[in-house]
């Protein structure tokens, strides 16, 4: 609730905020998020594609003008996270998984070899959340999500499930 309130405050728009991601088998859902930009942002992007700092079909930008002060703040700590456990408890997302992706960038991946992602529930955390973040690169990114889906199991996900907070704590390729 205070972090809804600090978004009312300091930014004008609603404090959540969600996105049409792809899931399980492609499945479109929307995802919930706190909100961490502009109002506008999605629309915005566009004159922003030039600056995209990362590579493969991802949009990331470390210095995004659209975030917002409190956003910085919450996308630093993935507290801007929290809403995605009522997409657990809606069945949508598991608490580990590989990320799920805006449609956006899923339309551009230019390797079918990618596709096999969706082959399980997208989660909170994952193996790219705990080792680097947007300082991996797209294509380890991926071959990590294929490493969880390959290896999966009960333990790996306490793994990363216990690897998490210290991952959140240093703030590592956080964006």
């Amino acid at each position: 609730m205070i972090i809804a309130v600090l978004i009312r405050l300091t930014s004008k728009g609603p404090a959540f905020f969600s996105q049409d991601r792809v899931g399980l088998n492609k499945r479109p859902f929307k995802m919930y998020k706190f909100r961490t930009m502009v109002t506008d942002a999605e629309a915005l992007q566009a004159n922003l594609e030039d600056q995209n700092e990362a590579g493969g079909p991802v949009f990331k930008m470390k210095d995004d003008p659209r975030v917002t002060k409190i956003g910085k703040f919450l996308r630093k700590t993935s507290l801007d996270e929290l809403p995605q456990l009522f997409n657990v408890l809606l069945g949508d997302l598991s608490l580990v998984g590989p990320r799920p992706l805006p449609f956006r960038d899923v339309e551009r991946f230019d390797e079918y070899w990618f596709n096999r992602r969706f082959s399980i529930k997208p989660g909170i955390t994952c193996i790219w959340q705990i080792s680097g973040r947007s300082e991996t690169s797209f294509d380890k990114w991926i071959l990590q999500d294929l490493e969880y889906i390959d290896h999966w199991s009960l333990a790996l996900d306490l793994r990363i499930l216990l690897k998490t907070p210290k991952a959140v704590i240093a703030g590592t390729g956080a964006m």
